[in-house]
């Protein structure tokens, strides 16, 4: 049996030879002092200490050594790294300093230049949601138009099939414009534009109006006496409740996302037959908190009322009944507001709190 290999030369590994050592220690000096920039100094430091580097290569072939020739070449190697790792972080040392002194010109702050106090000012909360809904409606092909504020009551009431006697005249629902009996109102939703659009454009019509109108509510967390509609109307042959409904779940998943919960239910309003009320899940509680202010506890809110025009306001706006039909619908801009952005009160809306609009008003 032989013994161990005592007279095993190191320097024959080719790995192991000093003039190799040295060449790959002055390679590594080399690339280290060459590099400008942190990033090629990475990348030099990888060629140069990595698993695959020449220093690297060597000091795995001392394991194979006998344990004779172990103490020397494990001496002489680890001098060439410890060489070449203190070229490397004396090198980074100097590209950080370097780099550290160009950032403090670069960037730079003059703290004693004068700034503007004031705040630059920025659009509403509403009103942004106002514009992203008429982009929806622009999107779908339908036209945004406007009406007046101040309203003739024909428009408001009689077009729209209420009666004389209907209760949202009288002056506990409605402001009346002085005198009373001038026959002109602040306007309480934007259906007077339905009576307008008819008369002024004729059929086929898809348009939608956005304004704010009014009504003698008491303000709480989910009404206000001045708030803002969109209502939609669609005139056209052969038009049903089919094309309502889609309409509407179509607006709702692109303000609130798809899989948003709806339903109607049946209602009644002058100016359509058959009617409903479209509610959303209520977005604070879920439904499971019975003492929840945004839904009082229903678990739904009510999100505006829709249906089929009526026949009366077709034929008071001069729309033959038994050729066209069409469907109408108003929803509250301030509650779509609630629900895209989690607000629970709508009177932070209007209380002027710059906190409430540079939250959700920062959009240009």
């Amino acid at each position: 049996m032989s013994g161990p290999n005592t007279s095993y030369d190191p320097v024959e590994v080719a790995a192991l030879d000093p003039s190799a050592l040295d060449a790959a220690v002055e390679a590594a000096l080399a690339a280290a002092a060459a590099a400008a920039t942190l990033e090629e100094l990475k990348a030099a430091r990888g060629a140069h200490q990595g698993d695959r580097s020449p220093l690297a290569l060597a000091n795995r072939e001392i394991g194979a050594l006998p344990p004779s020739a172990r103490a020397e070449a494990g001496k002489r190697v680890g001098e060439a790294r410890g060489r070449v790792g203190r070229a490397f972080a004396a090198r980074q040392a100097d590209l950080e300093a370097e780099r550290d002194a160009r950032i403090l010109v670069e960037e730079a702050v003059d703290v004693t230049l004068p700034t503007g106090r004031r705040p630059l000012g920025r659009r509403h909360p509403v009103e942004l949601m106002s514009q992203r809904i008429a982009d929806l409606f622009v999107g779908l092909g339908w036209e945004v138009v406007e009406g007046p504020e101040i309203e003739a009551e024909w428009f408001n009431f009689d077009a729209l099939n209420f009666d004389a006697d209907h209760p949202a005249r009288q002056m506990q629902d409605t402001f009346y414009v002085d005198p009373p009996q001038g026959g002109l109102v602040l306007r309480t939703h934007t259906s007077p534009v339905q009576a307008r659009t008819l008369l002024e454009r004729g059929v086929p019509v898809y348009v939608a109006a956005i304004g704010r109108v009014f009504r003698t509510d008491e303000l709480d967390a989910t009404h206000m006496p001045a708030f803002h509609q969109v209502e939609g109307l669609a005139v056209d042959e052969g038009i049903t409740m089919a094309h309502l409904k889609g309409t509407l779940d179509r607006l709702a998943a692109e303000l609130f996302g798809e899989g948003i919960t709806t339903r109607l239910r049946p209602s009644y309003f002058p100016f359509t037959e058959p009617s409903a009320e479209m509610d959303l899940r209520c977005f604070v509680c879920r439904g499971e908190d019975p003492q929840c202010r945004a839904c009082k506890g229903t678990g739904w809110i009510e999100w505006g009322g829709c249906g089929m025009v009526n026949r009366n306001v077709l034929t008071a706006c001069g729309v033959d009944p038994e050729r066209y039909t069409g469907f109408a619908f108003g929803m509250g801009v301030d509650r779509a507001l609630m629900f895209r952005t989690g607000a629970s009160d709508m009177r932070d809306m209007i209380e002027g709190d710059v906190r409430f609009d540079a939250q959700f008003g920062m959009e240009v």
